[in-house]
């Protein structure tokens, strides 16, 4: 796991090195523009579709975290609320702060004024990050046997304590796909760029490798301290597994108070290129209006509620959508365009950075789809 997500995060940074490259090149300023650019307006629509599912899916994703989290933080915070209570009601409350928090955020015109809230979600993931390395030692394994939990067939074996260097099943086929979602930040670098008062390819190329640094380092910790503290139990969403084996824990309830305020505040953040690749494609031979701005964030948000409500699983959501959209943004596309764009030999270093980019996307694309739907027949 750790070297697939070094390997993942590398790729990630090499890949927005080429997007820069090629916006230095050919003087674009949008990942759209590039398709475009490379193979006409066919290449224009793709990247424009592409990026509408891939957020769409993100921000489906995100708020599926809100939809199961809420009712317990909410609950947690009133320790006299009862079960049926309509502020206990995941789908309602969902809808409450994405009509509250979210629209009104997705609303605003340009993505530099989410820098503020994005910093915000970032500092609350690092603590989410700290808790979880903390509460590795509050949590005894194995893990303790009670009548809420028996159904889940926890065993209590100390052979369960085991950390497993190498464990490949099934589930591993979310593995990379879920990897490739977490680094995506391809869609937002470009316009980023855009609104810097003074920008150079190579500032934005340390602030990008900065980023996604950071972000491995969050994904590492999280990723391995929370394994050491469930093993083979670990849940698909790891705040869960802490509200099962510590349901009244004040630190827990914070946490996960800072997770859904974290969540919430990058939602607005991704909207920003999923409006962006609607308007272009849709409604690029109409002028610019606040009408149309504000029913395309309203379209966008209202599909992405709908989805979050009615879809059961998080992992299947980063699954199919990491496997197929984040795979060709992350990989695919970047890699494609440069061999097209590019004027070196093809047997120059870059150029053969960019091929191996594009099989290595491909291969991994197919796999991990192929494996999630025999999954899916098995299940």
């Amino acid at each position: 796991f750790s070297i697939l997500l070094l390997i993942v995060a590398s790729l990630a940074s090499y890949s927005v090195f080429l997007l820069l490259s090629m916006c230095t090149q050919t003087a674009v300023t949008s990942y759209e523009d590039l398709g475009l650019f490379a193979f006409g307006s066919t290449g224009k629509v793709l990247v424009a579709t592409t990026i509408i599912i891939q957020n769409i899916g993100a921000m489906s994703s995100y708020l599926l975290i809100v939809k199961s989290e809420l009712p317990g933080a909410v609950a947690g915070l009133l320790s006299g609320a009862e079960s049926g209570s309509w502020y206990l009601d995941g789908k309602l409350l969902l809808l409450l702060t994405s009509v509250c928090i979210v629209f009104p955020l997705a609303l605003l015109p340009k993505i530099g004024f989410l820098g503020y809230t994005s910093s915000l979600s970032f500092f609350f993931t690092v603590y989410f990050t700290l808790v979880v390395m903390i509460k590795k030692w509050s949590i005894p394994c194995p893990l303790p046997l009670s009548s809420a939990i028996e159904t889940l067939q926890v065993s209590n074996s100390t052979g369960d304590c085991k950390a497993k260097l190498f464990h490949l099943s099934k589930e591993s086929a979310y593995a990379i796909p879920t990897m490739a979602f977490s680094f995506l930040c391809h869609t937002s670098v470009l316009p980023i760029y855009c609104e810097l008062q003074s920008p150079s390819k190579r500032r934005m190329q340390k602030v990008t490798v900065t980023g996604i640094g950071l972000s491995f380092l969050i994904y590492f910790l999280s990723a391995l301290f929370g394994y050491l503290t469930f093993y083979d139990k670990v849940d698909s969403e790891l705040l869960q597994g802490y509200s099962r084996y510590l349901p009244n824990d004040t630190i827990i309830m914070t946490v996960r108070a800072a997770i859904l305020f974290a969540v919430l505040l990058t939602v607005p953040l991704i909207h920003f290129p999923a409006r962006k690749a609607v308007l272009m494609v849709f409604f690029s031979h109409l002028p610019g209006s606040w009408i149309c701005h504000i029913l395309v964030t309203l379209t966008l948000n209202t599909v992405v509620v709908l989805f979050a409500m009615y879809v059961p699983d998080i992992k299947n959501v980063f699954g199919v959508v990491g496997s197929t959209t984040s795979t060709c943004l992350l990989f695919i596309y970047p890699g494609l365009f440069y061999l097209k764009l590019n004027r070196e030999d093809f047997i120059s270093p870059q150029k053969l950075g960019a091929c191996a980019l594009v099989i290595f996307g491909i291969c991994v694309g197919l796999l991990s789809l192929v494996l999630i739907i025999f999954n899916w027949v098995d299940q």
